[in-house]
């Protein structure tokens, strides 16, 4: 079943082409077409990836082939991901690749490509009930919080970075997505426009804390007046990009996360979503509605919501503690 083919057909990009040339823009595939629609670069790169991959084991060269999938070409790659592939894929990486086909194989249906989308009644594997993202505990998050010093530019930025994760639970893309001109007020508190996942659209109030750190950070950043500009960006740059507009990347702010959960002594296990999962858990300890949490976090559905609530794993209260003998 196992092919060498990289289904090029589907990876490659839309080509450029004048808004006027009728015939040329018939004619990209409509595989190109459902790529470029994905409005976020990380998306389309998962999703390419693992239409790539489908195409590859499965031994299909080309649209006409790729028309002709049925489910039982999907349950084959489902089969042969499960027990096959080394090493194992996790059960996420199995949703996103299914996911991903699904996004396809539905753009071909909707645009009468094909009839049915094969991928409707394969079965996934199901989500964690626990979640698996560790969030911080409270002592440790106000640790991490207060650990860049004021100082400098740096540690300004990274202060406000960590709050904006800390106390309004952005995702690291959210928080890299972020213009000047995204902090505003709405009915006399501080409030944060932000651009989620499919490019949905919110306005969150922002803790006190957090507002002041990112008004500090602005009031030495020398790019307070540039609106449309991202609000956090590189302090320095580099060989590859001078571009003084460039925005921090999410690998930064992973990078911001373990750099001062180290310096409380957590040497790994702690990424960027920690932040997000450590701000769900608290809100909620807090006494903030599940419901308003869910809305603010920018989730379409509670159930997501809870797969970040921490609060029933308690380290304190481990069954360990009490096998003593």
């Amino acid at each position: 079943m196992h092919s060498k083919t990289t289904g090029n057909l589907i990876i490659r990009r839309a080509p450029a082409v004048p808004a006027t040339n009728v015939q040329s823009i018939a004619a990209i595939p409509e595989e190109a077409i459902w790529l470029a629609k994905l409005k976020s670069e990380r998306t389309r790169r998962a999703y390419r990836s693992d239409v790539r991959h489908f195409m590859c084991i499965l031994g299909i060269q080309d649209g006409v082939e790729l028309r002709q999938v049925t489910h039982k070409h999907v349950i084959a790659w489902d089969h042969y991901m499960r027990e096959h592939e080394q090493p194992p894929p996790s059960a996420a990486t199995i949703r996103r690749r299914l996911a991903a086909l699904s996004s396809l194989f539905r753009h071909l249906v909707d645009h009468t490509e094909l009839t049915v989308n094969p991928v409707r009644e394969v079965r996934r594997p199901p989500k964690d009930s626990d979640g698996q993202t560790p969030a911080f505990a409270r002592k440790q998050a106000r640790a991490v919080l207060d650990a860049p010093p004021e100082s400098t530019l740096l540690g300004l930025r990274d202060r406000a970075i960590l709050s904006v994760g800390l106390q309004a639970g952005l995702r690291r893309a959210e928080i890299t997505q972020l213009r000047v001109k995204d902090l505003i007020q709405t009915r006399g508190y501080d409030a944060l426009r932000i651009r989620g996942k499919r490019n949905k659209r919110r306005t969150v109030i922002v803790n006190p804390q957090t507002a002041g750190r990112i008004k500090r950070y602005l009031a030495v950043c020398g790019h307070a007046d540039d609106l449309d500009g991202p609000l956090f960006r590189p302090t320095r740059h580099n060989q590859k990009c001078s571009d003084p507009r460039r925005a921090l990347n999410s690998d930064g702010v992973a990078r911001i996360v373990r750099k001062y959960a180290r310096t409380i002594g957590i040497e790994r296990g702690y990424a960027a979503h920690a932040l997000r999962a450590t701000w769900i858990t608290t809100a909620l300890e807090n006494g903030a509605d599940l419901k308003d949490v869910q809305r603010d976090a920018g989730h379409a559905d509670v159930s997501t919501t809870r797969l970040y609530d921490r609060r029933g794993h308690n380290p304190e209260k481990s069954a360990a503690f009490f096998a003593t003998y």
